[in-house]
């Protein structure tokens, strides 16, 4: 075997183990490595060489970039997660004449759904829909990453917070949790706009939570400016706190004579 295909193989195998002990700091470290040794394949994208060892070459290298996603959100850092799929990406799209198919491309495509919902890039989330075929459409990565958006979107957000249960694998609930923190900071915030105080059964309820303990740590956690109080949580003092804009009513009336006296002279 190629000197320079053996050490990747025997870094990524040392990778692997530290991954299995959860020792995502040496994970870290080893991936440096093993991403500077693939810069010495021509094989891999953008060249895509045919060298003698081009097929174990790209295999290895997905290998490598599929574990450095997984990586990510096991050390929930979601810039890296973006960086390593779309070095991976390559590799599910153009080299897909040149590889096998991988186990893991789906769950990781579905984990890339989730990350563009959690970041509101709805845009993003259905162009790369658009990329899938039908039968990566069928698979239950996908099928779940799109139940969930078109639960968000309609505003079912019980639906949302129940998928979590269903998920379709681990590594999901990182994506999962954040969805549901962001859920219940939209309604939170509408609450406080639209009631100045609620019983402490109904932002339970509201909120999405199973147990009075759960919203008080929310309460503490995300919002201490409200106040919790006879049974009630009030808004009331996270008004009186918040700033009200003024609006420049001059300022505005000036501006609209201003575009009156320009379309006159176009007319």
């Amino acid at each position: 075997m190629d000197p320079q295909l053996t050490e990747v193989s025997q870094q990524l195998e040392r990778f692997k183990a530290a991954f299995v002990r959860k020792d995502y700091s040496t994970c870290s470290d080893l991936l440096s490595r093993l991403k500077v040794l693939l810069t010495k394949f021509t094989s891999l994208p953008p060249l895509f060489e045919n060298t003698p060892n081009a097929a174990q070459e790209l295999t290895l290298a997905r290998d490598i970039y599929e574990h450095a996603v997984v990586l990510s959100v096991k050390t929930e850092d979601q810039d890296a997660f973006e960086r390593d799929f779309f070095q991976l990406k390559p590799y599910y799209v153009d080299a897909r004449n040149r590889l096998p198919p991988s186990p893991q491309e789906n769950l990781i495509l579905g984990l890339n759904l989730l990350r563009l919902l959690v970041q509101n890039r709805i845009a993003e989330f259905h162009t790369e829909l658009e990329l899938l075929s039908s039968a990566t459409l069928d698979n239950p990565c996908i099928k779940h990453a799109v139940e969930l958006e078109q639960s968000f979107m309609e505003g079912a957000y019980n639906r949302v917070l129940s998928a979590r249960q269903t998920a379709p694998d681990a590594t999901y609930v990182y994506f999962m949790d954040l969805l549901a923190k962001t859920i219940r900071d939209e309604i939170a915030g509408c609450s406080e706009k639209a009631y100045d105080y609620v019983s402490i059964s109904d932002a339970k309820q509201m909120l999405l939570f199973s147990s009075d303990q759960e919203l008080l740590t929310y309460v503490n956690e995300e919002h201490p400016e409200w106040e919790v109080k006879e049974g009630f949580v009030v808004f009331q003092k996270a008004k009186e706190t918040a700033p009200c804009k003024e609006i420049p009513s001059l300022q505005l009336i000036n501006q609209t004579l201003s575009y009156a006296r320009e379309l006159e002279r176009i007319v």
